[in-house]
Order: C-alpha cells, then sequence, then structure tokens
C-alpha cells in the first residue's frame, strides 16, 4: 500500500484524544457572585455516567454535584449549593471519548 492509500485509510478511524477543558463557568481564577450551577466544556464527548463535579471550600469540605443530564455531550452542568463568600476549588473527572480517565481542577473565589 502506497502512501496515499495508508492516508486515506487512517481518515477512516476516527482519531480520540483525551478530553481538554475548553471553558468553565464560574471561570478558573475569577471572583465571581455565588454561582447557580458549574458548567464545564469539553474539546470532545465525555461520559456523564461515569464523571464527577465537586467545589471544594477553603476548609477541605468537598460539595458533590449532582450533574444535569439535558447538558450536550460534550458539557457537565451542574446546580451549586448556596455558598458563602470566599476561596473555592472545582474539581471534576471524565472519562474521555478515547476511554481514558482525565481530572482537573481550579479555584475561583465567591464575592462578599
Amino acid at each position: 500500500m502506497g502512501l496515499a492509500g495508508a492516508l486515506a485509510l487512517a481518515g477512516a478511524f476516527p482519531l480520540h484524544a483525551h478530553s481538554l477543558l475548553l471553558d468553565a463557568s464560574p471561570a478558573p481564577h475569577a471572583t465571581v457572585p455565588a454561582p447557580a450551577e458549574v458548567r464545564l466544556r469539553f474539546n470532545n464527548r465525555v461520559e456523564r455516567a461515569l464523571s464527577r463535579l465537586a467545589i471544594v471550600d477553603a476548609r477541605g469540605t468537598r460539595h458533590e454535584l449532582s450533574l444535569a443530564r439535558d447538558a450536550a455531550p460534550d458539557r457537565l452542568a451542574a446546580p451549586a449549593p448556596a455558598l458563602p463568600p470566599g476561596a473555592y476549588r472545582v474539581e471534576w473527572q471524565v472519562l474521555s471519548a478515547d476511554g481514558h480517565s482525565v481530572n482537573g481542577r481550579y479555584p475561583f473565589r465567591i464575592a462578599p
């Protein structure tokens, strides 16, 4: 098989990659009013049933969030609990389309 044939064959199979966080609300390092929800958008589909989303406060108290079922395939969304002003961290874990578990975290602040 020549180079052209190999390239044509390679195009027939989808390439999968680890999920990368593209956008988030509240945004990383932002100071915001208390959010009503947390929303994350990834570069590809994630398995919502095998994904987790949480907010962790400055004392390390973890607030596990219940994921919305109607979010787009590349997004996680969840109502946020009522939180007082202070420093927080969003933590997430998703199963990527390529079958790998990917996690991340970022800080944000709730303004007084």
